[in-house]
């Protein structure tokens, strides 16, 4: 396909696709999709060869939020189930950042539901990098603390943070039809505050929100000129009691597209494979690997993910290998350029939806205010009788079991996943 080889050679020079070529990526039908991924695996390898970093969330502050981003479970108004608790302790967050280290993380993502940090927030989540950093040597910590104030991005790169996430999340265009509360000129200004400052941006989008393809390809246009070095990829996660429950349009197919879009248009930058994976790529997970080069270890924020073991097992067995402490994820041009490098026009772990995992299954601010005391923790499901079909669907036909809220990990007494 014409297209096809003339966005691989764009790819591999770093150069961008047009908005056309872009849009013509998410046109291809199901019969062309093994070529659209063996395409973009072309400028993923090119780039990143078959390495997966792994990256770890930590909720250190979940529910209760003021702000009403309508994909999230921690919104105001939501009547979602999930677990809602004030901060971790710096001890509690750092042994729960342990358990990712231990599975293979090189970057752990310290998350707090919320508009944004007060400086006394700031303070506490500088306690936690430096408990982390000191339990753990040389592992990365992302913060995602939603809007930031003059001054914060400065003492928290002061503190050690190495990376500030906060999604776009959806186009400038439909922006106003996802969130009221504040602006996505808002979310782009704390990005830059973060590059400013000198910390790794993160940057992202969530798909599925009812979106059309020009709102898919604006946003990732966006975030190519913002310039984040990493791009998380998001899939909404239908939580019931929120305004987009029944936002049920993707297909593990359509997922695909997507991230192949993101890999042309973004050819050089860690693109993120993030929230929602499980639940509308499925058993086609494995795919996407060739097209994102970094995902999540087990859980999100407020949904279970899948198991640690897993994860590992799935990398392994596609062909690539775990991205080793020592070695450097960006490729030489970016990694040696300052914070605010090019997203492959040199030419990244929720705001509500950040470090890779949006509000409902692991997203940050803005989206809580979390000054409840920890609520009980809910027991385990119990499992499925071997033999028993486990789909389910509601009287509209929407799947009900591919959504399981987190009830282990931070804010409970149950061993983390990962």
């Amino acid at each position: 396909m014409d297209l096809l080889n003339a966005l691989v050679e764009k790819g591999l020079r770093r150069e961008s696709p047009s908005r056309e070529e872009a849009l013509a990526v998410l046109a291809t039908s199901d019969d062309e999709l093994l070529d659209v991924v063996a395409a973009a695996g072309k400028v993923r390898r090119q780039w990143f060869g078959r390495r997966v970093k792994l990256n770890y969330l930590v909720n250190l502050k979940s529910g209760l939020c003021p702000e009403d981003c309508s994909y999230c479970s921690q919104r105001l108004g939501s009547k979602a189930e999930i677990l809602k608790y004030t901060w971790l302790k710096p001890d509690e967050a750092s042994k729960a950042a342990a358990a990712g280290v231990a599975g293979g993380a090189k970057r752990v993502c310290l998350v707090a539901s919320g508009r944004g940090p007060t400086d006394k927030d700031v303070d506490r989540v500088s306690q936690t990098i430096s408990a982390i950093k000191e339990q753990n040597e040389g592992v990365e910590v992302c913060a995602c603390l939603g809007l930031l104030s003059d001054g914060q991005a400065s003492r928290l790169r002061d503190a050690g943070a190495d990376a500030y996430n906060h999604n776009l999340n959806t186009s400038e265009a439909q922006y106003g039809q996802i969130t009221t509360t504040h602006t996505y000129a808002d979310r782009v200004s704390t990005v830059q505050q973060a590059q400013a400052a000198g910390m790794s941006a993160c940057s992202g989008l969530i798909a599925g929100m009812g979106e059309t393809d020009e709102d898919l390809v604006d946003v990732v246009f966006s975030l190519r000129e913002l310039d984040p070095d990493s791009v998380p990829v998001n899939f909404l996660i239908p939580f019931e009691g929120t305004p987009l429950a029944k936002e049920w349009h993707l297909t593990p197919q359509r997922a695909l597209r997507i991230l192949a879009m993101v890999r042309f248009v973004c050819p050089d930058v860690e693109v993120r494979l993030a929230g929602g994976r499980e639940v509308h790529l499925r058993t086609l997970q494995p795919l996407a690997l060739h097209l994102a080069n970094s995902i999540f270890l087990g859980d999100y924020l407020t949904s279970e993910g899948q198991a640690g073991k897993d994860d590992l097992a799935m990398i392994e067995d596609a062909g690539f290998e775990v991205e080793g402490a020592g070695t450097t994820t960006l490729p030489a041009h970016r990694a040696d350029a300052p914070a605010a490098a090019d997203c492959g026009s040199h030419a990244e772990e929720p705001a509500a939806g950040g470090c890779g995992g949006h509000g409902g299954g692991g997203g940050c601010g803005p989206c809580g205010d979390g000054g409840a005391e920890p609520e009980p923790v809910a027991a385990e499901p119990e499992p499925v009788p071997a033999g028993a079909v486990a789909e389910a669907r509601d009287a509209d036909g929407v799947r009900t079991d591919l959504v399981s809220v987190r009830r282990r990990g931070a804010g409970t007494d149950l061993p983390p996943n990962a």
